[in-house]
């Protein structure tokens, strides 16, 4: 009987125990809904943000409306600037030898014909010394041609001995030529010299020196390289969409890449007619115009071609935001219209305002909505712009402090400014 009511007296206070702790848990989870519910969502959805009065006023914020601006499009695209192959080349020996001097150095400017450098190489004797024996046999040949026209005027000799040596003659005067334009052309004396003269193919600048003194050069092995800037050309890659828009004559203004600072111009003289490579571009060639002081061969620069003035919608440049990859602007939410019916364009003017139904905004806010748009060409300032969603007519438009909405929007700056 004992044992029945130590299990009966634990039951009960294992009941008791449970109604308490499920009491609690009730309690608990009625207060967790009251505060949650008490809390009021910061955005209602991802594309919208309010900002108080507060926050409009001291980010400067400004709303407007789209405008239709008239603007130049334009394309742009990038390129390198290049030489022709006429105005690059190597200076390059006729004949092998050792290096005995160079009298250049990248950035020297040289003249057609210049000497660039000396090599030396023994063989050359061997050849001058055969066009000293050739010279002399001539000689003999000559007196001897001579002595046999004598004999045949005397019909002291036949004719056929006088024909023999005056092919003798020819032969060798057609030797000694043969000799006479083999050492001229590698730049070596006619006269006895081991030394060859290198001279600079055509006019420019020297761009690369590779040759060293003492070095053994040969026609397969150039000593220097040399420039004509003159003839510098551009190589623009425009896509197919944008080629119907370009054509000979054009005046293209571009800026190197690595150094926008200076402009310069060029005119467009050729277009190709293939795809460069895989990347479905098509070459544009234009000729540099005017000074090219600071542009070598191979740099990169980024050209703007200028095409017609259009009327176009557009905001100011600033007013557009980018987000994942896509263009916005921000409007005031119809959602909100009625409430903020005494927004000015200007958010300091709304905040000098004192009358009473103004206050009644700085509380509770403003809704923004971003509109995703697309790009069109910028010019002075302004961006044509092409809504991908609808607005009723008359949207204000946030034309200054999209930044901070967006930021706002993200939770990036989610704090007062």
């Amino acid at each position: 009987m004992k044992k029945y009511f130590i299990a009966l007296t634990a039951l009960l206070f294992f009941t008791v125990l449970l109604s308490c702790n499920s009491k609690k848990n009730d309690d608990a989870k009625e207060e967790n809904q009251a505060e949650d519910k008490g809390k009021e969502p910061e955005h209602e959805n991802e594309n919208t943000a309010t900002l108080t009065g507060e926050q409009i006023k001291s980010i400067g914020l400004e709303l407007g409306a789209i405008e239709q601006k008239e603007l130049t499009n334009s394309i742009k695209a990038s390129g390198v600037l290049t030489v022709p192959n006429q105005n690059k080349a190597f200076v390059t020996p006729l004949y092998s030898g050792v290096v005995r001097s160079l009298n250049v150095q990248p950035g020297s400017y040289v003249t057609q014909g210049q000497a660039i450098a000396t090599i030396v190489n023994p063989d050359l004797i061997r050849m001058q010394q055969q066009l000293q024996q050739v010279n002399t046999q001539i000689k003999l040949a000559e007196i001897e041609v001579k002595r046999q026209k004598e004999l045949v005027e005397g019909n002291a000799a036949p004719l056929k001995r006088l024909q023999q040596v005056e092919t003798e003659l020819a032969t060798l005067r057609s030797q000694r030529s043969g000799w006479q334009k083999q050492l001229g052309a590698i730049g070596a004396s006619q006269s006895y010299s081991s030394t060859i003269v290198v001279r600079a193919p055509i006019s420019g600048t020297v761009s690369k020196v590779t040759a060293q003194l003492g070095s053994n050069v040969d026609v397969a092995s150039p000593i220097a390289e040399i420039v004509n800037n003159s003839q510098l050309h551009l190589d623009l890659f425009v896509y197919e969409k944008d080629l119907p828009k370009l054509k000979p004559k054009q005046v293209i203004h571009f800026t190197l890449t690595n150094n926008p600072g200076k402009e310069y111009d060029a005119e467009i003289y050729s277009i190709g007619s293939a795809f460069e490579n895989d990347s479905k571009t098509i070459p544009v060639h234009a000729r540099v115009l005017g000074n090219k002081t600071g542009l070598i061969d191979g740099m990169n620069i980024t050209a703007l071609v200028s095409l017609d003035k259009s009327t176009v919608p557009a905001v100011p440049t600033d007013a557009i935001v980018t987000h994942k990859g896509q263009d916005y602007i921000f409007v005031v939410s119809q959602a909100h219209t009625t409430s903020t019916q005494n927004v000015t364009d200007t958010a300091h003017t709304r905040s000098e305002k004192k009358q009473e139904g103004e206050h009644k905004d700085d509380k509770d806010g403003i809704r923004f909505e971003k509109i995703p748009v697309a790009r069109g060409s910028s010019d002075v300032g302004y961006t044509e712009i092409t809504l991908l969603k609808e607005i009723p007519a008359g949207t204000k438009v946030v034309l200054k402090g999209s930044f901070f909405i967006l930021a706002k929007m993200t939770n990036t700056e989610g704090h007062e400014h």
